[in-house]
């Protein structure tokens, strides 16, 4: 091939030489970046390279064509967009070094982190998370009336994903505007096209689901550019999604390590003569917009300036362990402001024993009414919807049906439809859509119709959702509703008691109220927080107890127990129906107990447990939950480390059996631990 051949058809269509040149540096850069980070890393200063070798075009030519304040959810192989957001060069290298002054202060490492700064948001390895996640970023611009467009990437490996589905389906029936960039290279890793779909092409997939679709030559970055520059100007003034497929070639392997040996060698020879780069660059040579000293010079620019970065992050020693503050950055901080605490004169739900700014109730006479707990949660929902405008409550038939337990009946009349969002059935989307929103400043409630469904959303809570501030520091203002537990004979898939599988998750956390003043209390404080907040609501509670609950809006402390009962022959700390049951058994059997109401779960309040073992000395833990990996055992070898001195007798565990939930009300019975608490108990008090 002579210098002067170009296998790939430029059209300069009306862009001026400056624009031609512009493209062809920021084209460059990733190039150059990544040829330097190859010899790196055979040295051993770079751990782990995702090649996009023969992709930039795809990169540079999309990210060029937005507006700089514009979201962009980026990929392994996505260099381009963050050099051609400008990305401070010495802090990316630092990135990929595991350094602290990188993106992630060392925790994670190649593009795995975001900068609102350059309104990036890296993805997680998974892959098809982030797309929801652009899904919500539009959604927020939407909402705020901002004619802005989101542009997000899928390789053709990650679009098999069940992610890549639910969000595309969401974006189709809220019509959101999101670009959803789906880099079709050939293979998933070594998977070929023909053993991952049978579609012939991915814009085949565009009608399905309501949306246009086009295909570019990936390759080319004059026709990525023109494309979506067309496409984004069109979708700001007519929000909508729309699907590009760029063709394209990974002329690498998947990362160094797993070469390309599995590609045909006649394969690897067609796509190098496509080469973006070299082509783009032959094609300027030609027209004369490039000149061979221009050339020489920005190359030389580009190397002294890759060269500087290195020599900047190389300067930064590698982190020094810091356990204080690993353990702080898993949160958000909570506002100075926030987690305001109501006066509380009920019996329901007395001051914790461990919080000594509890205001008194002696000379307060605060307005209350008796609510049901379904109602509390309505009132505490309604109230957060008043005091925080930017608050979106999706879930499944919330809308005008008002929920499967009727507890959003009412609010599309007060708030619209655009605030109360009937979602399509696929929560990991919503949860991911809710990320989006926080992203932009926004807060979310999610409704789980069951807390079983939970699993379909799984991994956006626990990997996206929680991970996220520790990450890169962007907090994830989502809560998500969990209506649990058992005893109304629904069998397997609608009565499991899950919290458990969220408690071992830093990052989130857990509430489980026990009445209606901490129902309410407890979710206008989830609302509130700026971190992930599983809230769980038992569904036998809703409408079979009552209590005082207080008018005005409050918080109830996310992460302060509560005397349910106070006694003087042992303790039992429990939570959510399990405070009903201890306070039953103990009237029962007359028995004087301490019976400490947990509320929060993650983190759980261990001054309180403390105090109430050191105090009686025998203790009992009971959840609703099955007994092997429940909380108790956390609970019980916590006391057992740090009370051991102060004990009468050995930790109790109660709770429902390990199996599943049966469906018929006899086997639910035995299943759950009642009959056992009341053995136990008594087995307790007479050790």
């Amino acid at each position: 091939m002579t210098p002067a051949t170009v296998a790939l058809q430029f059209d300069r269509h009306d862009h001026s030489n400056e624009i031609l040149l512009h493209l062809y540096q920021h084209l460059l850069r990733p190039r150059l970046i990544e040829e330097k980070m190859l010899i790196l890393l055979r040295q051993g200063k770079v751990s782990k390279w995702f090649s996009g070798i023969g992709q930039e075009a795809i990169s540079v030519g999309s990210t060029l064509a937005l507006a700089p304040d514009e979201y962009i959810l980026p990929l392994h192989r996505n260099l381009g967009v963050f050099t051609a957001r400008e990305v401070p060069l010495g802090r990316l290298f630092a990135q990929w070094q595991g350094k602290r002054t990188g993106y992630t202060k060392g925790r994670d490492r190649s593009f795995h982190f975001g900068t609102n700064e350059h309104h990036i948001v890296g993805m997680i390895s998974h892959l098809g998370p982030q797309l929801a996640v652009a899904g919500g970023i539009a959604l927020a611009d939407v909402l705020s009336n901002q004619p802005k467009v989101t542009l997000t990437y899928s390789g053709d490996g990650g679009a098999s994903e069940g992610d890549f589905h639910e969000a595309l389906n969401v974006a189709a029936v809220w019509q959101l505007p999101v670009i959803f960039m789906i880099e079709n290279n050939g293979y998933g890793l070594s998977t070929p096209s023909n053993e991952q779909f049978r579609f012939r092409s991915f814009v085949d997939k565009g009608p399905a689901y309501g949306m246009e679709a086009v295909q570019v030559d990936g390759n080319n970055v004059l026709e990525v550019y023109k494309t979506v520059k067309k496409l984004a100007e069109d979708l700001r003034q007519n929000p909508r999604p729309v699907l590009v497929e760029a063709v394209t070639f990974r002329m690498r392997g998947h990362e160094e390590a797993s070469g390309t040996k599995y590609v045909p060698q006649s394969l690897m020879e067609e796509w190098a003569a496509k080469d973006p780069v070299e082509n783009y660059e032959r094609w300027l040579l030609k027209e004369g917009i490039l000149t061979e000293t221009a050339r020489h010079s920005i190359r030389e620019t580009i190397k002294a300036a890759i060269e500087a970065g290195l020599q900047e992050a190389d300067a930064v020693p590698m982190p020094t362990p810091d356990v204080q503050e690993e353990l702080a950055d898993m949160y958000a901080p909570v506002a100075l402001n926030a987690q305001r605490s109501a006066p509380d004169n009920t019996d329901e739900s007395p001051a914790s024993p461990t919080d000594p700014q509890q205001p008194s109730t002696k000379h307060q006479a605060p307005s209350t009414k008796d609510l049901r707990f379904v109602d509390a949660i309505q009132e505490g929902l309604r109230q957060s919807m008043e005091r925080y405008p930017e608050l979106v409550l999706m879930g499944q038939d919330i809308a005008e049906y008002g929920g499967v337990f009727k507890i959003t009946e009412g609010f599309v009349a007060e708030f619209g439809k655009a605030r109360v969002r009937n979602t399509p059935l696929c929560e990991s989307a919503i949860v991911g859509v809710g990320l989006g929103l926080s992203i932009k400043g926004k807060k979310s409630m999610v409704e789980m119709q069951f807390a079983d469904f939970v699993t379909c959303g799984f991994n956006q809570i626990v990997n996206n959702l929680a991970k996220s501030h520790y990450r890169w520091g962007q907090n994830a203002d989502v809560v998500v509703r969990m209506p649990t537990g058992a005893g109304s004979a629904a069998g397997p898939f609608h009565s499991q008691s899950n919290e458990a599988w969220f408690t071992h998750v830093p990052g989130l956390k857990v509430v489980y109220p026990s009445n209606p003043h901490d129902a309410k209390g407890l979710l206008c404080a989830a609302i509130e927080d700026p971190n992930p907040v599983m809230y769980f609501e038992h569904k036998m509670l809703y409408r079979s107890l009552s209590g005082p609950v207080p008018t005005a809006y409050y918080t109830t402390p996310i992460g302060q127990a509560a005397l349910a009962a106070e006694g003087e022959e042992l303790s039992i700390i429990t939570y959510g129906m399990g405070v009903r049951w201890a306070l039953e058994v103990c009237e029962e059997l007359n028995i004087s107990a301490d019976v400490l109401d947990l509320r929060t779960l993650l983190p759980w309040d261990t001054e309180a447990v403390r105090k109430t073992v050191e105090k009686n000395g025998r203790v009992l833990v009971l959840h609703e939950d099955t007994l092997t990996g429940g909380i108790g055992g956390e609970i019980a070898a916590w006391i057992a480390e740090n009370c051991f001195e102060s004990l009468d007798a050995p930790v109790r565990r109660v709770a429902s059996l390990d199996t599943a939930i049966p469906f018929a009300p006899p086997l639910e019975a035995a299943f759950l631990p009642q009959q056992r608490l009341r053995e136990q108990v008594q087995a307790l008090r007479n050790y």
